[in-house]
């Protein structure tokens, strides 16, 4: 891999002297969705796929890009200088927008760079392609300039840019989760507090199988952010009857007896959805710890429900993957991952009902959506490397 794409870098931008190989993960959640935003707790893990950067520091301003998952655009040139957030433009918003947060947080970034970039990460698939870019960035940054900043600042690096540069309103879990990735364990992190725990994840017989809906998603124009403003308005409601910050300070049972304070029944399912998701998560863990695997599959069963008819962020595409998963004996637990309205699901399925369940189910999507998903068998990987 290295060779090859050492060698994709000079056919590119002349010759590789000088130009260093780096990888950034990308991440699937475990349990835990939509709750990041709303101050509740996730799940996620670091994947042994992601992304590829061969990277060097240019004596210009001169910003050199060229990513062999869309070799049609050529590269694309541009300069550190003026670096400013644009809503409609390409892939190469993510990497400058991160140089562009460094720049805001004092941390100007002077020299341009040749980047070539190659992910294996199945695109628009929810499986963080876009925060795996903006993470190994800031990575290659650090390197290079010797900026003083940790992994957690890359993540917090992260999510600044894609809010402010990118005009996408997401939660700090795809960053943190691939930024502080460690193998064979997920992230159990409070998003309220942001502190952390790892979990080991030991799958005896089993593995975590990822499947690809192949219906494109782009978080900007999903309802995603239309998902954030209802939450905002039911907390603030609930704020008037009950002293709490986000909606992850409730239990199920306060969230029972306060929510008759939340105005429309839209957002009462919203609402409803982020606390009981959130005790979900914590409960989720609890059995992991316990050993009770069997327990955390049944959880991430109820949280696909939850967020099929309480937050609606499911469609057809991800309903179809995961009601056919839970008719395939072998499947421990099947739920959608990610932002939803397309993307991937996450299920844990026992080695011996893995080829039968990627048949049985694959069969199925065909059948009804018309065009066919992707599997993948995936490991849970460390962060950020230079290679």
């Amino acid at each position: 891999m290295k060779e090859q794409l050492l060698k994709k870098f000079s056919e590119v931008f002349g010759d590789a002297e000088g130009a260093k190989l780096y990888f950034a993960p990308g991440r699937v959640n475990l349990i835990g969705e939509h709750t990041d935003y709303n101050g509740g707790h996730v799940f996620p893990c670091a994947l042994t796929i992601g992304t590829y950067g061969v990277a060097r520091k240019r004596q210009d301003q001169k910003l050199r890009f060229y990513s062999m998952n869309f070799e049609k655009l050529g590269v694309l040139e541009s300069s550190v200088e003026g670096l400013k957030p644009e809503k409609e433009a390409d892939w190469t918003n993510y990497p400058k927008g991160v140089m562009w947060a460094f720049g805001e947080k004092g941390m100007k970034v002077t020299n341009g760079m040749d980047l070539l970039l190659f992910g294996n990460i199945p695109n628009g698939s929810g499986l963080s392609s876009s925060a795996s870019v903006e993470v190994l960035t800031g990575f290659i940054l650090r390197d290079m300039y010797g900026f003083d900043v940790t992994n957690q600042d890359l993540a917090l690096i992260g999510q600044y840019s894609e809010n402010k540069f990118n005009g996408v309103n997401c939660g700090i879990m795809d960053q943190f989760a691939i930024a502080m990735g460690k193998k064979d364990n997920a992230i159990f992190l409070d998003t309220a507090t942001m502190e952390f725990e790892y979990a080991p994840i030991r799958l005896e017989g089993a593995k975590l199988v990822i499947s690809c809906s192949n219906k494109k998603r782009g978080l900007g124009d999903s309802k995603y952010n239309e998902r954030r403003s209802e939450c905002e308005t039911a907390l603030a409601e609930l704020q008037q009857v009950v002293g709490i910050n986000t909606l992850g300070d409730l239990t199920e049972e306060q969230f029972e007896t306060y929510k008759s304070a939340i105005q429309d029944p839209v957002r009462v399912k919203r609402a409803r959805h982020a606390v009981y998701e959130n005790q979900r998560t914590i409960h989720a863990v609890a059995a992991l710890k316990a050993n009770d695997i069997e327990k955390f599959g049944r959880l991430m069963n109820e949280s696909h429900v939850s967020l099929r008819d309480d937050y609606e962020v499911t469609g057809i595409e991800l309903d179809t993957l995961v009601e056919e998963a839970w008719k395939v004996d072998g499947v421990i637990g099947s739920r959608m991952t990610g932002a939803g309205f397309g993307g991937c699901t996450v299920s844990i399925v026992k080695d011996e009902a893995i080829d039968r369940f990627k048949e049985q189910v694959g069969e199925a999507y065909l059948k009804k959506i018309g065009y066919a998903a992707d599997f993948y068998v995936v490991e849970i990987g460390d962060g950020p490397v230079l290679l």
